[in-house]
């Protein structure tokens, strides 16, 4: 274990085969396991405000995706199908010593997040998204809402071939307010391969559109099996908030729903301070009233839509 410099937190690695996986630690060793997850373009270092929050309690790991910053960047799309993107987390729950953790995800660590509670239910105790429609919804919106198929354009252009060959490191850390993380960012994104961050579009992102024929029988996916807490920017420029409507009948257990009318994509940086009241303050809630029940035996693996 080594400390990230000038930070408090523990860099660490968890191996999923030839992938390392590297992430940020902090908190107490034996409290509740939280594993956060980032999307593009981002790294571990998106969630400092709310490891922060919460570290006095739980046990906080925030994960660099496959292909950024500290983690391996296998190349080939094949390597970026959410099967595989699921297997990263299990990786990091097995390395902190735990069978199962509270999920936490924004953008692509939010479709992951949705995969791992898809997929392997076991890992999951509690399941926070940030952003991302459940994937029905999504797909709902890209064959139905023209804002929403308007604003998932720059993901189609993500999809072509040689699309990281227009990326550069100030374009990707346009975003980024805080002045004294800009240099981080671009210093991570400088250890980063822009190839692997386009193949998370390539591999899974919904090429359906408003000219796809209608499926014949609606898609399944499993019901989520734990409580559920979802936030979203109404400022969203990519993903439309409607996308979030009849969540509720997509799970079995509470569902809980904020949104933030000032905020937009980056909610965790855009809104910090409510959001990480509202996260920490339903994670107490749940863990108090003794919500978060022993997740199901993993049934057969579950396609993916996102």
């Amino acid at each position: 274990m080594t400390m990230l410099e000038d930070t408090t937190f523990e860099s660490r690695f968890a191996d999923n085969g030839d992938v390392r996986i590297h992430y940020a630690a902090t908190g107490p060793k034996d409290g509740p396991l939280v594993v956060m997850l980032h999307g593009f373009p981002d790294y571990w270092y998106t969630w400092r405000d709310l490891m922060g929050a919460l570290e006095d309690k739980y046990r906080c790991c925030a994960m660099d995706l496959r292909g950024y910053n500290l983690s391996s960047q296998p190349k080939g799309v094949e390597n970026y199908h959410h099967a595989h993107l699921v297997d990263d987390v299990a990786a990091v729950i097995k390395a902190e010593g735990r069978k199962s953790a509270i999920i936490i995800g924004h953008d692509w660590g939010a479709a992951i997040s949705w995969n791992v509670a898809f997929r392997r239910p076991d890992l999951v105790d509690l399941l926070v998204i940030l952003s991302v429609p459940h994937p029905l919804g999504m797909m709902r919106e890209l064959m139905t809402n023209p804002e929403q198929q308007a604003n998932s354009q720059y993901a189609r252009n993500f999809q072509k071939d040689g699309s990281e060959d227009l990326l550069t490191i100030e374009a990707l850390t346009f975003w980024v307010t805080d002045k004294d993380a800009k240099p981080r960012y671009a210093a991570a994104f400088g250890r980063s391969d822009f190839a692997a961050m386009m193949n998370f579009y390539r591999a899974n992102y919904p090429r359906v559109t408003a000219d796809s024929a209608p499926p014949a029988a609606p898609p399944q996916l499993p019901k989520i099996k734990s409580p559920l807490l979802v936030l979203h920017g109404m400022q969203d420029k990519a993903l439309h908030a409607n996308g979030h409507a009849g969540v509720w009948n997509h799970a079995e257990q509470d569902v809980s729903l904020v949104f933030y009318p000032n905020s937009g994509h980056f909610i965790q940086q855009d809104v910090a301070g409510q959001a990480n009241r509202a996260i920490r303050d339903w994670l107490d809630a749940q863990l108090e009233n003794a919500s978060c029940k022993p997740a199901m035996s993993s049934p057969p693996p579950a396609p993916s839509f996102f």
